[in-house]
């Protein structure tokens, strides 16, 4: 690789979150503060930050279908949205969700809710379907659906997320469908053992994303290392290099001709404390290397930093506030 190609390399990656101390080592902390640092809510969807920084739109419409792009390579031609299994807990007068996927969701427990649901409602003009650890809803028709997936409700009121009525998908259809699910679930045998166990049992679906997968195009984009699937969809919509995160970003560099984009994969229930410092320490090293010129930090949790090469001569810079330890 040329200098000048290094010099000019742009790398966009997303990271764990960064906030709260979670940046333990203080020279990646002063690193950070060299550039440029910023907080702002979390986006709904990581991929519409990303994409928008390439200069480029995502449509919040077929991201269910996108998933399944990415995550099985083939273009579904039909209308899809994504169904994840949650729990949903009354607590005095309102109700709270639990996404189950993951450790709390063994892949037995999961098969055999979705067989049922197919054989009990897969006739007409639905169909229910599980690939890995993600549950499909497809149908003859748009319903209307929330935008974002459990993971992003989770432990929280539905109340603010759920899909709101509009000129393509009917709300109704989409109440009827989870009264009729969560009756059906309710004394299914997986939950009776969960039950028995002590676990939260599936009382409901999470349905988000519907829509149909967009036409394939071909756009400028930078190679893409990620094991997510939403993300890999949309890069195979555009026709774009799609690699996955070998947890080495010279990986990243070795390809890239004028930048590529990273994705991190995202903390499970078990390392939810994950610092961020192992991939600020690789990326810090390769800047300096003179192998990326300009990198842009997209966090979890909302926090952003930009860092060009030509920031690590800003020494009057203090340690910001945004990453030092509370």
């Amino acid at each position: 690789m040329n200098s000048k190609k290094s010099t000019a390399l742009h790398a966009i990656v997303v990271l764990p979150p960064g906030l709260a101390g979670r940046i333990k080592d203080k020279r990646l902390r002063r690193w950070l503060s060299k550039g440029t640092l910023e907080v702002s809510a979390p986006a709904g969807q990581m991929l519409f930050s990303v994409v928008d920084l390439l200069g480029q739109d995502a449509s919040d419409d077929g991201l269910a279908a996108l998933h399944f792009w990415g995550q099985t390579g083939e273009r579904s031609g039909a209308w899809m949205a994504a169904a994840d299994p949650v729990h949903l807990e009354v607590r005095l007068d309102h109700l709270y969700l639990h996404d189950l996927r993951g450790k709390n969701m063994p892949m037995s427990d999961l098969r055999s809710i979705f067989d049922f649901l197919q054989t009990t409602f897969g006739s007409g003009n639905i169909a229910f379907a599980r690939i890995a650890h993600q549950g499909y809803l497809r149908g003859e028709r748009r319903m209307a659906t929330a935008a974002v997936p459990a993971r992003t409700v989770d432990g929280q009121r539905p109340d603010d997320w759920m899909p709101a009525q509009d000129e393509d998908g009917d709300t109704a259809d989409h109440y009827r469908l989870l009264s009729e699910v969560q009756m059906a679930l309710h004394e299914h045998e997986v939950n009776l053992r969960r039950t028995e166990a002590g676990q939260r049992e599936v009382n409901s679906l999470w349905i988000w994303g519907g829509g149909m997968a967009p036409e394939t195009s071909t756009q400028p984009m930078y190679p893409l290392f990620a094991n997510d699937s939403l993300f890999k969809g949309f890069w195979l919509s555009r026709t774009a290099v799609a690699e996955r995160w070998s947890g080495d970003f010279n990986d990243c560099v070795a390809l890239a001709q004028s930048g590529f984009v990273a994705v991190v994969p995202e903390p499970t229930a078990n390392d939810d404390a994950e610092s961020p410092d192992r991939y600020l320490q690789q990326l810090k090293a390769l800047q300096s290397a003179g192998k990326i010129g300009r990198v842009t930090l997209l966090f979890r949790d909302g926090l952003r930093a930009d860092v060009n090469a030509k920031d690590a001569h800003r020494f009057w810079r203090r340690e910001s506030l945004l990453v030092k330890p509370q």
